[in-house]
């Protein structure tokens, strides 16, 4: 399966969106597999957690080498976080791909809301949650990955900084390590899930994707600076909106028949 400019650019975009926002990245995998490369539903959402993990795995070596990763938090939200995805991705056996993406779909809605909130800028710690809270939204957010293929860094960052009590530039650095492990977990598992339904990767496809979304997040980290974060949010919160409202309406006909 071959790959137009026009799918170049949108795996590129992954990298941008991950290296200038920290998060988004793994939100535009699905659609760039789906829409722009024509993959299935199934295969394009286990292609992604390969793609994502590889990304964020990639991205995360500059905090590995400033020491801001906080190892605590990665047992506490990153080890059930794993077990969350593997339990995502067995469950995606009984799900249909539409109605994967109909979720996903809805997930975009909630990341746009994310987006399009006024962001605190503060990055002074908060005060760290009971550990039982932590380890259960590590759980919930793992299974999200698994069913429906996204990172689910703007949902981790949030989580890290109000119930870690991490600081933003740790809760960004911890985020991707966390990313690494749930999306390789849930990758392992869709390799299953996919040997049952009969269906094959596109290595060379992932390969290229992967590298795109490498350079494009070196490319995002470089400029950051100097593109004003706001405005950024809030048009990328607004493109999500756009993208899940497309999704729905491509995926609700097929998955709930009025």
């Amino acid at each position: 399966m071959g790959m137009s400019l026009l799918a170049w650019l949108g795996a590129m975009s992954i990298g941008v969106s991950l290296g200038l926002l920290g998060s988004g990245g793994s939100i535009l995998t699905v659609p760039v597999l789906v829409y722009l490369i024509g993959q299935d539903e199934k295969l394009a959402i286990a292609g992604s957690l390969a793609i994502v993990g590889t990304i964020a795995a990639a991205g995360s070596l500059p905090y590995l080498r400033k020491k801001l990763i906080d190892w605590r938090t990665v047992l506490l939200f990153g080890v059930p976080g794993m077990a969350g995805t593997y339990l995502g991705a067995w469950l995606a056996t009984w799900v249909s791909g539409l109605v994967q993406l109909a979720l996903f779909a809805v997930v975009m809605l909630i990341a746009s809301w994310q987006m399009l909130k006024p962001v605190i800028l503060d990055d002074s710690p908060h005060e760290p949650r009971e550990v039982w809270k932590i380890v259960l939204d590590g759980l919930l957010v793992g299974i999200l990955t698994g069913l429906v293929g996204v990172g689910g860094g703007f949902l981790i960052v949030p989580a890290l900084v109000l119930l870690g009590g991490l600081t933003m530039h740790r809760a960004v650095a911890t985020s991707l390590v966390i990313i690494a492990l749930k999306s390789f977990t849930g990758f392992w598992k869709y390799l299953d899930v996919l040997d049952q339904q009969g269906l094959s990767l596109d290595w060379n496809i992932i390969a290229i994707v992967t590298a795109l979304g490498v350079v494009g997040s070196l490319i995002g980290s470089r400029i950051a600076g100097r593109v004003d974060q706001r405005k950024l949010r809030k048009v990328f919160g607004i493109f999500l909106i756009v993208m899940g409202i497309y999704i729905l309406v491509r995926t609700l006909p097929a998955v709930w028949p009025f």
